[in-house]
């Protein structure tokens, strides 16, 4: 099988777990970004270099959300007002800029908990409902039959070896999509500083944020709905976004 000339970077915002539920943020997201090849290559990586290059001086810098909201770590730059009012545009910039194709999963796990006495694990769910409409996607742009790489951060052997069944699980169909034989899951550390990985990890809290507080000025979510995945009628519901339940 060919490989194809799309690319899937993953990651998560939220915890899965369902026995102890952060009142605050009660959601987990899931999001595929989806780069095709060149254009990862020849604008995605530089432009993410580019910002390290600005603000740090090198690139040993792993962009991180949190890190980025609490002014953490590396982040501690950000407690400096006129440094944090330069880079937070610059990061919005970056990601306005990017040719992106977002498909992302929100399980709202107060609900889940609530409707089903069982319920499955959100990340089992959200998992599902993103490789399902990848591969519409795929299909939609004549990749259904080329090898697609979709690259997650290893978060341990125990938890990638759970995560690796899930998704083979899924991959050999779902009541919604046949088998999807060209998916496969790439487990990648977060010292390799996957520029992808980093895209992923900056687009999914904004989208959990807005689920919670849709009426609050959310200026990265703004940003990111323009990247989602949509019908040919413009609806983003259930084509770029699964909310569930």
């Amino acid at each position: 099988m060919p490989f194809s000339d799309y690319i899937v970077y993953v990651d998560e915002s939220g915890d899965h777990g369902l026995l102890n539920i952060d009142p605050d943020y009660p959601v987990f997201v899931l999001a595929f970004c989806i780069f095709q090849k060149q254009t990862y290559v020849e604008q995605i990586v530089p432009e993410i270099q580019k910002l390290k290059f600005r603000f740090w001086g090198h690139d040993g810098i792993i962009l991180h959300s949190h890190d980025i909201r609490k002014s953490k770590g590396n982040f501690n730059i950000l407690m400096n007002e006129g440094v944090r009012n330069q880079f937070l545009p610059a990061i919005q910039s970056v990601i306005e800029g990017a040719q992106f194709t977002l498909i992302a999963s929100l399980i709202d796990k107060e609900k889940l908990r609530v409707k089903y006495q069982n319920p499955s694990d959100p990340y089992t769910i959200a998992l599902a409902f993103c490789m399902e409409r990848l591969q519409f996607f795929l299909k939609d742009n004549s990749q259904g039959n080329q090898e697609v790489h979709v690259l997650v951060e290893s978060r341990g052997k125990i938890e990638d070896n759970e995560l690796e069944l899930a998704f083979r699980r899924i991959k050999d169909g779902t009541p919604y999509v046949e088998s999807m034989p060209n998916l496969n899951i790439v487990f990648m550390d977060k010292k390799h500083n996957s520029a992808g990985l980093q895209f992923a990890d900056l687009v999914a809290h904004p989208i959990g944020r807005h689920h919670i507080k849709p009426a609050q000025p959310n200026l990265a979510y703004k940003t990111i709905e323009t990247k989602f995945r949509r019908s040919t009628s413009g609806n983003i519901r259930g084509y770029g976004l699964k909310t569930f339940p």
